[in-house]
């Protein structure tokens, strides 16, 4: 049954998929696309990719500075381990990504993986903060370039659905990092009545060690500084776009291209095929028509910023990958066997 569940999910990510490339692309010639491609200037690619790496570098202190509670582990150490993620959510389905991170982390520096899974969700939660803050800082000027087309109405109401979401959930897991007394005692609770007992004390320990994750969110400082970490990541992954959009023949602000980040990557939380296909490219394509660039430029420099973003952070992740197999001696089937490693913690 699971089995069953599971490829049902992996298909209606690949429809998706399928309907958002097809939304992006309907009434185009790929020719043109393809056209605008072959004339673009590739040498910015390099400072592109060279500004995403420091990001994903500050990526991994952000994670190392959530980890330290639990462990102290340094993040050069955390940089591998970051790449395998995001190899695993660019090639493997349900951001699978997410679950290596925490297996790899367990495997090599011995923290737990529902310690590690806590820190991640309080990530992403972050991560969804500072994009909607990019793109309630953008809709006025859009709203003045697209007029009564109704784009910007359709992104407020997202965005409002979304910061409710995001707010709700951060609000959920400051309280229970505050009070993990209180959040212990009600969580005892629900699984006393809810679970058989043969499946309590596992699910006991598997909640004390969650807790144990949002360690780092007792302190109103830590939250500010994995706050402000979040906002640089981000804007230079902004920058990224900014080097991209060089390459081709047209312009936009800066904010224009935040608004642009921050929409795509709220939306790539939409179920699709591995690497976002088709959640990452429909928005990115709308914004900037919205802003008046043409069609086909729109596509060819958000299907190459897209390729910019997938491959190098991705063959880099394999490449880590395979090394830590090769070095722990780990099989394939052993790294993904992460349910029976986070039954046995207590």
């Amino acid at each position: 049954m699971e089995k069953v569940k599971k490829n049902l999910a992996i298909v209606l990510g690949v429809v998706i998929s399928a309907l958002f490339l097809w939304l992006s692309l309907r009434g185009l010639n790929l020719a043109d696309v393809w056209g605008i491609i072959g004339e673009a200037e590739f040498i910015w690619l390099l400072p592109s990719v060279a500004v995403y790496f420091v990001a994903v570098w500050i990526r991994s202190w952000r994670w190392h500075y959530l980890i330290k509670p639990l462990k102290e582990v340094p993040t050069k150490k955390m940089f591998p381990i970051t790449a395998i993620g995001y190899m695993g959510n660019n090639i493997f389905p349900a951001r699978l990504g997410e679950v290596l991170r925490a297996v790899f982390l367990k495997r090599r520096e011995n923290v737990p993986i529902s310690a590690s899974l806590a820190t991640i969700i309080v990530e992403r939660i972050f991560d969804g903060v500072v994009m909607l803050a990019f793109v309630f800082l953008n809709l006025t000027e859009l709203a003045k370039l697209t007029g009564d087309s109704g784009f910007v109405g359709n992104i407020q109401q997202v965005a409002l659905i979304g910061t409710g979401v995001f707010v709700a959930a951060l609000a959920v897991f400051l309280l229970a990092a505050m009070f993990p007394q209180v959040t212990s005692k009600i969580g005892r609770w629900f699984i006393s009545r809810l679970l058989p007992e043969s499946l309590q004390e596992k699910t006991l320990g598997i909640m004390d060690k969650f807790l144990d994750g949002l360690e780092s969110l007792r302190s109103p400082f830590n939250v500010l500084m994995v706050f402000f970490t979040s906002a640089i990541i981000w804007l230079l992954e902004t920058v990224k776009y900014w080097f991209v959009m060089h390459a081709f023949n047209f312009s936009v602000s800066f904010f224009a291209l935040m608004l642009m980040n921050g929409i795509v990557n709220l939306a790539t939380t939409i179920p699709s095929a591995p690497g976002y296909v088709g959640t990452f490219d429909a928005p990115g394509i709308a914004v900037l028509t919205a802003y008046g660039i043409e069609h086909a430029t729109a596509a060819a420099y958000t299907l190459v910023l897209h390729a910019a973003l997938w491959l190098p952070i991705t063959l880099l992740g394999l490449f880590y990958f395979i090394r830590y197999l090769m070095a722990d001696g780990l099989s394939w089937k052993e790294v993904f066997a992460w349910k029976e490693e986070v039954e046995e913690e207590k």
